[in-house]
């Protein structure tokens, strides 16, 4: 009897300990390509997809969700489409993906618009981002990460640039976090130019409940609302409201590593989230201000941003400290 009893509890402890496993896997980060799409589950939750196709001009990820599941970005484009009960929206912007990284002038060509999306400019030049190839994609127990490799093209399909894009991703029962990484390299046989536009560059667009009013838009220097925070230069940028009966927010993290920080931001109170760190003729609403940069041939431009998704208002979820928390990793 007693042996039988120590067999049985050495069953028992084995199976407690293969369900804590289980557990374990299930609470983890799960990344999983799919043609031309990658799935990102969060906790066995899904979380995001980030989507490459080559009919598409950038790369993006959609829907962005909270750890509740909530979804917090916008619906739409869907590929290239535009359903027919969004077309009306007066602040429709298509273009505007859900999460993308884009500008407006590099080297003279519009990597913000998308031609499948044009504007009433007859002579705007559209550039497309074609993939190279899709290099690690990596799970783990508490972050997964991929990265992928891009050429920057013209209509003509001449290559003006190489842009890398890389993504650690993580959360917990409260939060979901990316951490980006895009480089721009200037390797095709010349200098590459990132002109002053106010259209770009890093940028969410967000479900119109967030849209301020009636959500509420903050900065790190505690300005509020947009006339307070568009063009000005803060370590971030935070939008919370109510969704679905779920209190939650968004924000983006500039790093202290990023190109020219703290950045400028291209935020609006119709839900556009962006941080752009090139748009200073118009930020400062001085035409003698000119914000590009160039890029010399066989080097490379760095940005890097945290999007923080939480539960609660920016103060409930500790925002602050949250980027506190993201600098000193950052360093």
């Amino acid at each position: 009897m007693i042996r039988r009893a120590m067999l049985w509890g050495l069953v028992l402890a084995f199976g407690l300990s293969l369900t804590a496993a289980v557990c374990a896997a299930g609470d983890g980060v799960e990344l999983v390509r799919q043609g031309d799409k990658v799935d990102v589950r969060v906790g066995g939750k899904p979380f995001t997809t980030y989507y490459f196709s080559k009919d598409v001009a950038k790369p993006y990820f959609q829907p962005l969700r909270t750890a509740q599941g909530t979804i917090v970005t916008r619906g739409f484009p869907i590929g290239n489409t535009v359903p027919p009960e969004h077309r009306k929206d007066p602040s429709l912007e298509a273009h505007q993906r859900p999460m993308f990284f884009g500008h407006g002038n590099i080297d003279g060509i519009d990597f913000w618009g998308e031609a499948a999306f044009p504007d009433n400019s007859d002579d705007t030049v559209f550039g497309h981002a074609v993939l190279r190839k899709v290099g690690e994609i990596r799970s783990g127990a508490d972050s997964g990460s991929l990265r992928a490799e891009f050429e920057l093209a013209d209509p003509r399909g001449r290559v003006i640039a190489d842009m890398i894009q890389a993504f650690v991703f993580g959360g917990n029962a409260e939060t979901r976090w990316i951490d980006c990484e895009i480089t721009l390299v200037a390797n095709h046989g010349s200098d590459l130019t990132i002109g002053d536009s106010k259209e770009g560059t890093f940028a969410l667009r967000l479900a119109p409940e967030l849209n301020s009013p009636p959500a509420h838009m903050v900065n790190s220097a505690g300005a509020e609302g947009e006339k307070a925070i568009w063009g000005k230069r803060a370590d971030w940028v935070d939008y919370d409201g109510t969704i679905g009966g779920e209190s939650l927010g968004v924000a983006v993290f500039d790093s202290p590593r990023s190109f020219r920080h703290p950045t400028y931001w291209h935020a609006r109170g119709y839900g556009l989230l962006a941080a752009n760190p090139f748009g200073w003729r118009e930020f400062y609403n001085d035409p003698d201000k000119d914000g590009s940069w160039t890029v010399s041939q066989g080097k490379e431009l760095t940005f890097r941003y945290r999007v923080f998704i939480h539960h609660g208002d920016y103060r409930q979820a500790g925002v602050a400290a949250a980027y506190q928390e993201y600098v000193s990793h950052e360093r």
